[in-house]
């Protein structure tokens, strides 16, 4: 690095931006206890094991070992380096940083922050178009005939690409930006002859924005009978439709406070549910709805309400879209639209109220939806039929946890076909054994390989026996909370723990002490580089620190580790002496055993 970034400014960025808020921004947060507990965002789990410590400012996963402060935390969910997760916190905190000031746009290197910039200055011409030229007055009176307020269009930034081929790319051109990198954006296109053209001509255009409200792609309606339809941005590093949700940003907080998201099919959907009270409303971009959606959406929230179309096609969106959301551990809702009926078609007609009180309000379980569904793929006048369609239930029944929404659904169809409710319950309690039984056999098959990886994984940890290697643990646990053990360890040991870690982490940690800083362990995992020393600190803070040591404690521990290396010396001349003696007096060899046995008995009674 060409500076470094001063410890007061780390310091205060670290007061000012609350772990548990900055997390509370990816990650759908439950208090219990003295933590905060949530879906970890670094690996796929149904089970929160993702702790948020609000005290020490750090956080960690029980189940992937992640762990650091909050810039660490910004650094692995954005990607960013240390300096531009520095940035970051500066803006979100409104704080100047003049050390970071010469340094120019480190954020994203230089092309990506050409293209955003670019994205920037689109934004403003594309509504400024729309809402000022004679281009723009037809594409303005489409809106207003699909019902867009002037306050939607100017909150979405709902913009006008002129018909001009090639104004926008004229327009980039004065502001310095090179043409083929506009290209490489999707917002220039290149012809046979080498000259560039605008991508979106004609069209009224839709800002999309990554869930931090940055601007990295369009998506362009036609007002005419130009093909296609709507024409989206090209897939760029930026731009990745498979894991961008329309409106996330703006409906994050809505999201958040209601505990529910609402998913469209489309933007105009969005838009139109928005002005209809509805502000938690997103939706995926031009492609059906994937498993980065399903779990990014799981980390947020627990139930998710689909809204899509009305129509077969709508209805079949709806189903695939059930089966992952399924997968995450979501709650799922379906709205009850009329046949035929998109969301913005029905608010329309019928108007907000009853968008609200007949649609979202009145939505169906997932497994009332999935009962009406799967009815459409068989002729139910026909015994066979009505049979096979009953089986297909009964597996959707088996799957859900509740049992009184298992016995509530399963006495709807023996009523409704007229079946011994008995019958049924011993189908469902076959299908509910086949189910556990397979999910047993994966577990095993994965238990099965895990335990092996762990045991490998244990012979390489296992070069220090377990009580040497807890003893260190707990010793540098302490250290990191007191400076009085700290010093105390420092005059006896120094940093000679038998863990390599354990050795650069107390010498970090000296130094950190040395310069008056308190014990605070989110601090003083800045003065760390190594991800896998942060993870170790974490881990290590984390550990429950109720009880304090003793004075007495504290010897036994440093005398333990002290011990180690004597110990091992002496049983590996007490095994050489036992081999010996194997051969000429085994009541001899025997009692050598013994020994051997009561040191290594000493060693574990420590762990």
């Amino acid at each position: 690095m060409a500076y470094q970034v001063s410890d007061e400014t780390i310091e205060s960025l670290r007061h000012a931006n609350d772990v548990v808020d900055i997390v509370g921004e990816y990650v759908q947060l439950k208090k219990q206890g003295r933590n905060y507990f949530g879906l970890c965002p670094f690996h796929s789990e149904n089970t929160p094991s993702f702790s948020v410590n609000q005290d020490k400012q750090i956080y960690h996963c029980f189940g992937c070992g992640k762990g650091g402060n909050v810039i660490t935390f910004i650094m692995e969910m954005e990607g960013y380096t240390f300096q531009q997760s520095i940035r970051y916190l500066a803006e979100k905190s409104g704080q100047s940083i003049p050390e970071l000031k010469e340094t120019g746009s480190e954020r994203v290197n230089n092309e990506e922050q050409a293209i955003l910039d670019a994205y920037q200055w689109l934004v403003k011409l594309y509504h400024h178009l729309l809402r000022h030229s004679k281009d723009g007055k037809k594409a303005l009176e489409y809106l207003y005939s699909r019902g867009f307020s002037d306050e939607a269009i100017d909150q979405f930034q709902i913009g006008y690409s002129p018909t001009s081929r090639d104004f926008i790319a004229q327009f980039l051109e004065k502001k310095g930006f090179h043409k083929q990198v506009m290209a490489n954006a999707g917002l220039l296109t290149v012809g046979n002859d080498g000259n560039y053209f605008d991508r979106f001509q004609a069209r009224v255009i839709f800002p999309i924005r990554n869930h931090l409200g940055k601007t990295i792609g369009f998506v362009g309606r036609t007002i005419s009978d130009q093909e296609p339809k709507y024409l989206n941005s090209p897939e760029s590093s930026l731009f990745k439709k498979s894991k961008l949700l329309y409106n996330f940003d703006l409906a994050r907080s809505e999201i958040r406070k209601k505990g529910e998201v609402i998913l469209f099919e489309g933007s105009a959907d969005v838009i139109a549910a928005h002005q209809a009270g509805v502000t938690n409303g997103v939706a995926s971009l031009g492609t059906s709805l994937t498993e980065s959606h399903a779990s990014l959406l799981r980390r947020y929230v627990d139930t998710v309400l689909l809204c899509y179309d009305g129509d077969n096609a709508g209805q079949n969106a709806t189903y695939k879209a059930i089966q992952l959301l399924k997968k995450v551990g979501c709650t799922i809702k379906v709205a009850a639209l009329p046949h035929n009926y998109d969301p913005d078609q029905f608010i329309q007609e019928y108007g907000s109220d009853k968008f609200r009180a007949q649609v979202i309000e009145t939505a169906d379980t997932e497994m009332v939806f999935l009962m009406k569904y799967l009815k459409k793929n068989f002729n139910l006048k026909l015994e066979g039929d009505r049979l096979q369609y009953v089986e297909r239930v009964i597996g959707e029944i088996a799957q859900l946890e509740s049992s009184i929404e298992r016995d509530h659904y399963l006495r709807e169809l023996a009523e409704e076909f007229n079946i011994a409710y008995d019958a049924l319950s011993q189908e469902l309690k076959s299908r509910m054994r086949n189910i556990k039984k397979n999910d047993d056999n994966r577990q095993r098959f994965g238990n099965t390989n895990g335990g092996n990886q762990q045991k490998y994984a244990a012979k390489k940890l296992n070069v220090l026996p377990p009580a040497y290697q807890n003893a260190e643990r707990r010793l540098v646990a302490f250290m990191l909370q007191n400076t009085h053990i700290a010093e105390k360890v420092r005059e006896t040991i120094g940093s000679k723990f038998n863990l390599e870690q354990h050795q650069i982490i107390v010498t970090h940690l000296y130094g950190y002490y040395e310069e008056g800083n308190p014990p605070d362990p989110s601090h003083f995992l800045t003065y760390l580089d190594d991800a896998k020393l942060q993870q170790t600190v974490v881990e290590l803070s984390m550990m429950d620190h109720s009880w304090e040591m003793s004075e007495k404690e504290l010897q036994d521990y440093i005398h333990l580790i002290q011990s180690e290396q004597t110990d091992n010396g002496k049983i590996k001349q007490l095994q050489q002496q036992m081999k010996q003696l194997e051969k000429t007096d085994p009541k001899e060899a025997a009692k050598v055993a013994m020994e051997i046995i009561k040191i290594k008995q000493q060693s574990k009674n420590w762990s």
